[in-house]
Parts: C-alpha cells; structure tokens; sequence
C-alpha cells in the first residue's frame, strides 16, 4: 500500500473489495500505479447458478471489480464505461481460482483494461474493458458519498 492517507477498502460497502459479509473481499492493490493485479478467490454454494457453476452475472461483475481496482489504483478515481465479458468454460465453484487484470493503454481520461478468470492455467472468462477518470463529486451525491469524500480529498491532496 502507498503511504498515501487511503481506507484499507476503496468503499467499506463495496460488494467486490469491501468487508461486506457476502462480498468478494478482494484484496486492494499494493502500489498505486501498477499495471497488473491478481488476486486468489474461490466462489461457494450461495454463487450457482447451475448445480456447481457459478452464476455468470457474478464472473462478470468479479472481471469488473477486479479491472476496476486496477483502473482506480492507476488512476484516482474512475468508472466503468464498458465492458465486454467472453465465457470461455463453465466457472466451477469451490476450486481456487485466479482473477488477473492488466492495464493495455491510457489515454487522456480513459484507461483500457484487460481481464481473465483462470483455474490453474485454463482461461475460464476473459474482459476488455474501459475506464473513465471521474472527478471526485461523481461520487458525492450520495450521504455515503459525502462521509467517504473528505478521506478521498485528503488522499487526493496528497496529504
């Protein structure tokens, strides 16, 4: 983690990186401005959505979560613009699986970024997806937005 003044979740609710009690939990990335996150995870009972395959909507919102970590540690703060989700094979629940996403290219306010779900070495479900730099009062419009905005201003000033 920098030595910036940030939470150790983006979002405490957050259902992909907070400490929501159904959530993915996944780890923050360590240093900001890093190209690359992986992350270990394995889904259970409560993610099927056939007998012993986790629901699709779920892999795409973890390929989300996982690019977005990446996006928002690359570049305070940021948004989905798209995403595109290609299921290569069924994703089995209770195997540990890797979730990895890559920075392809910045440009201007939009970050592109590449996502792949792997058992082992077998790709599972992959995503290209876009992001876009937000200014902080995108976030603020809510009461929750509003509490979590003065640590975000700090971390943003550097301070």
């Amino acid at each position: 983690m920098s030595s910036l003044d940030i939470p150790p979740h983006h979002d405490p609710a957050c259902w992909g990186c907070g400490d929501t009690p159904f959530g993915l939990k996944l780890p923050v990335p360590e240093v900001e401005g890093e190209e690359l996150y992986e992350a270990y995870l394995h889904f259970d009972e409560r993610h099927q959505g056939g007998p012993g395959i986790v629901h699709g909507g779920l892999v795409s919102a973890l390929l989300d979560e996982a690019c977005g970590l990446l996006a928002t540690w690359y570049r305070f703060p940021t948004v989905t613009a798209r995403i595109f989700v290609r299921y290569r094979h069924p994703v089995p629940i209770n195997t540990e699986l890797l979730v990895r996403a890559r920075v392809e290219s910045s440009r201007g306010r939009r970050i592109r970024v590449r996502g792949d779900l792997l058992d082992g070495e077998s790709p599972l479900a992959e995503a290209r997806a876009a992001f876009v730099h937000v200014p902080l009062e995108h976030f603020l419009a809510t009461p929750e937005g509003r509490a979590a905005g003065e640590a975000w201003r700090r971390r943003l000033a550097g301070t």
